[in-house]
C-alpha cells in the first residue's frame, strides 16, 4: 500500500512538472483581472530547499535523499537554476524525500506543530485537514493554494485517512503532495504590467520569494507573504519596510553566506585534492576550515563591521583553527576552535586572495598554478573571464617539473612565447605570478626547486610586486566592486552574470559608491528599487497570444 501511494504520487507529479515547466513561453493567465505572466522557472537549490523546510516545519526535520546538481553559468550556480529542469531520477528522490518529511511532521512526536487537532484521530476530518493544508500550502508554494489545488489535497487526504482510519495517514499523503510538486520545487515567478501600464514587474507573492531568498536565502516568512497578500510590497512604503525587517534579521548572515560561497565559487572545494606524499597536512578538515575561514573573513567585514568591502583584497584580519594554523606555520595556543587572528604584516598575506580557499582550489594537486589562480580571479573579482585555450595546445613544457626550467613562471614564458597562447596567458598570467609566494595548498615559499622566486609582474600599466600589491592594486580597481555588485544583481535574479548590463542595477551601484562600498548599502539598494522586480515584456506569438521567453 505505503509503495504504490508514493509511487503514484511520483507519476502524479512528473505530470504536473512537465505541465508547471511549460509554463514560462504559454499563454498569458488572467489573475483578478489583470494580464500575468509566468517569466522564470528557479529551482531550489540544496541549501534552499533546506532552509525552507526548516523554516516551515520547525526544527529537527531530516532531509534524506539525493539533490539535483547545479551547474555554473556566468560565474554563478544562481543562474544556471532558472535553465535546469529535473531528471526522472531526481523527481523520485524528490519524491522520497517529501514522503519522509510528511512522515515526520505528522509523525506522533511533531505532530502537536500542526495547526489543528481532528475531531477523531482514526477518521478523516476534512475541516481540520483543509486548515493544515492552507496553511502548508501557502508557506511551501509561497502563495495561496487556489480552491482548486487546496480541493484536491483534501481529498486525497480524506479517501486515504478513511481508508486507512487514521487522520495523520491521509495527511501525510496530502502534505507529501504538496512539497514534490513543482510549486515548491521551482520559484514560479510571476509578473504583471506596472502602475504605468507599459512595463513589467513581479507580482507581490513572487516579490516576496525574490526577496527573502536573497537576503535570508530560504522561504519568505509569514509577515512577508501578508505583506504581499495585502499589496503593501508593491508599494514603495510597504517594500522599504519589509527589505529593512529581512536586513535587520540575524539571518541576513545565512543570505550572504550563500552569495559569497557562490561568487567565491567555494564550492569548487568539493573536487579539490592534493598529493598525499607532497602535501601529508592536507585533507578534508583543512578543505572545510579553508572554506569557513574566507566566510567568516567576509561576513564578519561586510556584515558585523560594516566595513568597506574593497578592504576583503588587503585586510590581514581573519579567523583560524588548528586546521589552518598548520598551514600558516603559526602557533594556536588558544583554547576553542575558531579565534580571530591578524597576520604580521612579513607574512605576506593580503586579505582573500591569499588564504588557503583561494590558493589551493585553483591550483594542481602537485604544484602551483598561476594561470589557474589568475584565470578564477580574473573573472571572480573582476568579472574579465578568460576563453578557453584550443583542444590541441601543447602544455608539455609547462608540466616538465623536472628539466632545467625549475620554477612555474619559467616554463609559463616559454609556453607563452606561441601566439596562440600567449593572447590568453597575458591576461590571467600576471595576476597569478604575484601569488607564486604560495604553494599549492597556500603555504608561504620562496623558493621553487631550488631557484628564488621572482613575485615581479605588470598589469595593464601597472608593475606588481608579490601578493600585497595585488592587493592593493584590486582593492583600488573600481571593476571590482563594480563586478560584486553586478553579480550580486545577477544572484537575485537568477541572470548570466554576462548579460548584465551596468544601467540594470546604476541606481544600487550609485548607492553602494556614496556609501564608501558598504554592502549593507548596496543590499539595500537592489532590495529597494525598481530593477531588482522588473520583469520582460509579453512577446506576441505568431498565433496572435501573447507569450513569454524566460529572462
Amino acid at each position: 500500500m505505503r509503495k504504490l501511494t508514493v509511487l503514484g504520487l511520483g507519476v502524479a507529479l512528473l505530470a504536473a512538472a512537465g505541465a508547471a515547466l511549460a509554463a514560462p513561453g504559454t499563454d498569458a493567465a488572467k489573475a483578478d483581472g489583470v494580464s500575468s505572466e509566468v517569466v522564470s522557472l528557479r529551482r531550489l537549490t540544496q541549501d534552499e530547499y533546506r532552509n525552507s523546510i526548516a523554516d516551515i516545519f520547525g526544527p529537527g526535520i531530516e532531509i534524506r535523499g539525493m539533490f539535483e546538481p547545479t551547474i555554473r553559468v556566468g560565474g554563478l550556480q544562481a543562474a544556471s537554476t532558472a535553465v535546469l529542469s529535473v531528471t526522472p531520477a531526481g523527481f523520485e528522490s524528490y519524491t522520497k524525500m517529501a514522503d519522509s518529511i510528511a512522515v515526520q511532521v505528522t509523525g506522533e512526536k511533531l505532530r502537536d506543530r500542526l495547526p489543528c487537532t481532528p475531531a477523531r484521530a482514526k477518521a478523516a476530518d476534512d475541516k481540520c485537514a483543509g486548515k493544515i493544508l492552507a496553511h502548508y500550502g501557502l508557506l511551501l508554494f509561497r502563495r495561496p493554494l487556489t480552491d482548486a489545488e487546496l480541493k484536491s489535497r483534501i481529498t486525497l487526504a480524506h479517501t486515504l485517512a478513511a481508508r486507512q482510519k487514521n487522520f495523520y495517514a491521509g495527511m501525510r499523503y496530502g502534505l507529501a503532495s504538496l512539497i514534490q510538486a513543482p510549486d515548491f520545487l521551482f520559484r514560479k515567478e510571476v509578473a504583471v504590467p506596472d502602475a504605468g501600464g507599459k512595463d513589467y514587474t513581479l507580482e507581490p507573492y513572487s516579490r516576496a520569494t525574490r526577496l527573502s531568498y536573497l537576503l535570508w536565502n530560504s522561504t519568505p516568512d509569514a509577515e512577508l507573504l501578508s505583506a504581499a497578500q495585502t499589496g503593501a510590497l508593491s508599494t514603495e512604503a510597504g517594500l522599504k519596510k519589509q527589505a529593512g525587517r529581512l536586513m535587520a534579521s540575524p539571518r541576513l548572515e545565512a543570505g550572504m553566506r550563500a552569495f559569497f560561497n557562490d561568487m567565491l565559487e567555494l564550492d569548487t572545494f568539493d573536487t579539490v585534492s592534493k598529493d598525499s606524499l607532497l602535501y601529508p597536512k592536507w585533507g578534508v578538515a583543512i578543505a572545510n576550515s579553508a572554506k569557513e575561514e574566507t566566510l567568516k573573513t567576509v561576513l564578519d567585514l561586510t556584515l558585523t563591521r560594516d566595513g568597506d568591502v574593497r578592504d576583503l583584497m588587503t585586510t590581514r584580519d581573519t579567523y583560524i583553527n588548528r586546521n589552518l594554523a598548520a598551514v600558516y606555520r603559526v602557533p594556536f595556543p588558544f583554547n576553542g576552535d575558531w579565534v580571530r587572528y591578524e597576520f604580521d604584516p612579513k607574512a605576506g598575506r593580503s586579505g582573500i586572495i591569499t588564504q588557503v580557499s583561494m590558493l589551493a582550489m585553483f591550483s594542481h594537486p602537485g604544484r602551483s598554478s598561476p594561470t589557474k589562480r589568475g584565470v578564477a580571479l580574473t573573472d571572480i573579482l573582476l568579472c574579465e573571464p578568460t576563453p578557453n585555450p584550443p583542444n590541441n595546445v601543447d602544455f608539455s613544457i609547462i608540466n616538465d617539473t623536472g628539466g632545467p626550467l625549475k620554477t612555474v613562471r619559467q616554463r609559463l614564458m616559454a609556453h607563452a612565447t606561441n601566439p596562440v597562447c600567449a593572447s590568453c596567458h597575458n591576461h590571467s598570467d600576471p595576476v597569478g605570478l604575484t601569488l607564486e609566494g604560495f604553494d599549492t595548498i597556500g603555504g608561504f615559499r620562496t623558493t621553487e626547486n631550488g631557484e628564488v622566486i621572482d613575485l615581479k609582474t605588470r598589469i595593464r600599466d601597472t608593475t606588481i610586486n608579490g601578493a600585497e600589491d595585488l592587493g592593493r592594486y584590486l582593492h583600488d580597481n573600481p571593476k571590482f566592486t563594480a563586478c560584486l555588485a553586478r553579480k550580486m544583481f545577477a544572484y537575485a535574479r537568477g541572470e548570466n552574470t554576462m548579460r548584465v548590463r551596468p544601467n540594470m542595477f546604476q541606481a544600487a551601484y550609485a548607492r553602494f559608491v556614496d556609501s564608501g562600498f558598504h554592502l549593507r548599502a548596496l543590499l539595500t539598494g537592489l532590495a529597494e528599487g525598481p530593477e531588482l522586480y522588473s520583469a520582460p515584456p509579453p512577446k506576441p506569438a505568431s498565433g496572435g497570444g501573447g507569450k513569454v521567453s524566460m529572462h
